[in-house]
């Protein structure tokens, strides 16, 4: 039961007047105020070291903790906190841990209580479970995904559109460079220069923005059709779903908030900062898909060589062959035919299929061209059954 206040003001103080009074032994008088003889030498050893102030009630608080961080580690996770201020304890506690492995870091929870966060983290959006079909990574260079960042403009008032390319499955970043347009032509200067450093992958994912996608059949372009030549597949996102490539996104928010706020001087200073940024990224910079190591610590290059010549389209000699101009345009049946812009200077198939024909593109089904039609391609949503028309 807790003490009441007695002599001196305090709960103790007639334990201990008993105690000086004598008359009784000191078990009678611990006995007496129902408290253990270890409690009564506490406070009598109290009284003799403290006086008065010895017999209030101390705080149970411990005078030191055994796992405390020391000064110096807190000190250098604070510098490369301001290193790296886009960065979580974990990668903090990663890094540390790899240029000092054999000195005892904090928790990176530990770390997160130091700074504690003021904006509470969004809720993330559930990602829809029917998706477009995937191809799979099980290995470098399996997929490429590409995408321009989103222009910003530096201090000098140029404006810098960045080009990113990454390897989906060791989340290696191949390329963050500037490019004057996003053009087909400039990407594919960027492109030849990449496939010739690294080689080729098997599928490069894209949006359907120009200049990896259009309107044409199947939606590809100039550019996407060099890539099918090179013997590269082609995967579009859907329209308007950016979670389909949202891992590039991701680093898109990353490389904008180290890189672009606030920009460099001048394109050149940009450049150089992209560069400095992508070698980070991929040999200092944890990643959680490897338990905190680095994309450089899991990435090849790839075997398959750019090749000196591109690929020819070959058909069978049953198959007839048209040339489309660089117009788009071919001549079937007396009269014009538009395929697209995208196949200009390139040889196509026609399969005949009853009434109409299969344009094809090496082993890609373009779509249909029937006689009646006066425009030209027809896509391949139509049925194929004409008694379904």
């Amino acid at each position: 039961m807790p003490w009441k206040i007695g002599a001196f003001g305090t709960p103790y103080g007639a334990f201990v007047m008993a105690l000086f009074a004598g008359g009784a032994s000191f078990s009678a008088i611990c006995s007496e105020h129902g408290i253990s003889r270890p409690t009564g030498y506490k406070w009598l050893r109290r009284f003799v070291e403290e006086g008065l102030e010895g017999l209030r009630e101390h705080s149970r608080r411990p005078h030191r903790f055994g796992q405390a961080t020391g000064s110096a580690r807190r000190r250098a996770v604070e510098k490369l906190q301001q290193e790296h201020p886009t960065w979580g304890s974990r990668k903090i506690v990663a890094v540390l841990g790899r240029l000092r492995p054999r000195t005892e870091w904090p928790h990176p929870r530990t770390i997160e209580r130091w700074e504690p966060k003021t904006k509470p983290r969004a809720r993330r959006i559930p990602i829809p479970a029917q998706r477009p079909s995937r191809g799979r990574v099980r290995r470098c260079h399996d997929v490429w995904t590409m995408d321009f960042k989103g222009w910003f403009r530096t201090a000098d008032g140029a404006r810098c559109e960045p080009l990113t390319v990454r390897d989906a499955h060791s989340c290696y970043l191949l390329c963050v460079r500037h490019v004057s347009a996003e053009s087909e032509a400039e990407v594919r200067r960027v492109l030849t220069a990449l496939f010739r450093r690294e080689g080729l992958p098997r599928i490069i994912r894209v949006d359907n923005g120009a200049p990896f996608g259009g309107t044409g059949a199947l939606g590809l372009t100039r550019l996407s059709v060099w890539w099918l030549q090179l013997g590269i597949a082609v995967e579009y996102s859907r329209p308007a779903h950016p979670e389909d490539n949202g891992a590039h996104e991701q680093m898109h928010r990353v490389l904008k908030a180290e890189t672009a706020n606030p920009p460099q001087a001048s394109l050149k200073a940009q450049n150089r900062r992209l560069d400095q940024w992508r070698r980070e990224y991929n040999a200092v910079r944890p990643h959680e898909r490897w338990r905190q190591q680095t994309p450089a610590q899991h990435y090849r290059r790839s075997l398959r060589d750019y090749p000196a010549q591109l690929l020819a389209w070959r058909y069978p000699s049953s198959q007839t062959t048209r040339r489309v101009s660089q117009g788009g345009w071919i001549g079937w049946r007396g009269r014009r035919r538009l395929i697209g812009r995208a196949f200009g200077g390139h040889t196509i198939a026609l399969v005949k299929r009853h009434h109409y024909h299969l344009v094809k593109l090496g082993k890609h089904i373009l779509g249909e061209l029937h006689p009646h039609d006066a425009s030209g391609l027809r896509p391949l949503r139509y049925p194929s059954n004409p008694s379904q028309r």
